[in-house]
């Protein structure tokens, strides 16, 4: 048995790992990148088996944003030519659960761009979200940014099941990457959608220039946070951005950075999310040694892979799709 193994086995029986052993998973050498993924594997397939939960976007408001965040094209300080446009009618956001359903997607995420919703927009959402629940056997997740308490109870009763908010990076880089809202503004906003009792669904993007201690800052921050499911994304840079032109991944070191937080966060959902197919390339299988749940379908402005690539993934792998009414989230 490898250490790796021994490790993992001690995270199922209850030990949290150390920080040292959760910067020593992001500095190992190649040769055994598939003994700490086989440590990470036994964790995810005690807590989840072989299953997979999907998730798909609809950007239901692009661009227009006023926050200066380094990564985004939708900011106000981008030059990217995207399309931008005003939140998107209720029945343009049903068709977007329609195509959710057909794709056997268990989460359908409505998300808007801007540092948090109007109530305006907040009423849009919440009719949207009621006639989804009448219609469709999904899960719906928001994000709508920075949301004020009225809000939050309006998403609740309306039937939204998880709200996205990420952290995005460590507290310590979070200065490097905007200076719009704080570190303490997106925390907030988690704790309220906890207190709320909507699942609290946050994350992170790798590549932004941070270090590999700011990346476990970042896991344990979230373990800290108790968010159900964790969303990891990898910087897919984008001209016109502040971060144009940033290249620091790879795959091996994607997938590095997927079973450390396999390791640090063992119940939760952890999902491979925007920037995969350009990040972990040829590795996107055996990033579900270690992960639970994909994206599919588009991102919020930049293209995803098929869907019927990740349904064939999935099958090649021998793995299942995890309906949301055949498990409970973590």
């Amino acid at each position: 048995m490898s250490k790796w193994t021994e490790l993992a086995q001690s995270v199922i029986n209850g030990l949290e790992i150390s920080r040292e052993d959760a910067l020593r998973i992001l500095n190992i050498q190649d040769k055994e990148l598939l003994e700490v993924l086989q440590g990470a594997y036994l964790i995810r397939h005690h807590y989840f088996g072989n299953k997979v939960k999907l998730n798909m976007i609809m950007n239901t408001k692009s661009g227009l944003c006023p926050e200066n965040c380094g990564y985004c094209s939708q900011s106000s300080i981008s030059s990217a030519p995207i399309k931008k446009y005003r939140m998107l009618d209720k029945e343009t956001i049903l068709q977007g659960a329609d195509q959710a359903y057909q794709l056997n997607v268990g989460t359908y995420c409505i998300v808007a761009s801007g540092r948090g919703p109007s109530n305006s927009e907040v009423d849009q959402v919440v009719s949207a979200v009621k006639e989804i629940k009448d219609k469709y056997n999904l899960k719906v997740c928001a994000c709508l940014g920075i949301l004020k308490p009225d809000q939050a109870l309006k998403l609740k009763a309306a039937g939204v099941d998880r709200y996205n908010h990420n952290l995005n990076t460590s507290e310590n880089h979070h200065e490097n990457i905007t200076t719009s809202h704080t570190y303490q503004d997106r925390v907030n906003t988690v704790e309220l959608i906890k207190e709320t009792g909507i699942s609290p669904c946050s994350g992170v993007i790798v590549g932004m220039k941070e270090t590999r201690a700011d990346v476990v800052d970042m896991a344990y921050s979230l373990k800290a946070l108790d968010a159900d499911s964790i969303p990891v994304n990898f910087l897919h840079a984008i001209d016109g951005t502040p971060l144009e032109g940033t290249n620091e991944l790879n795959p091996r070191y994607c997938l590095k950075v997927l079973i450390l937080m396999r390791f640090v966060n063992p119940t939760k959902e952890i999902r491979i999310s925007g920037g995969r197919e350009v990040n972990l390339r040829s590795l996107q299988p055996l990033g579900l040694y270690a992960a639970n749940s994909i994206f599919v379908g588009d991102y919020l402005t930049t293209a995803g892979q098929e869907s019927t690539s990740d349904h064939q993934m999935l099958e090649d792998l021998g793995f299942e799709i995890d309906f949301f009414n055949e498990t409970t989230y973590a």
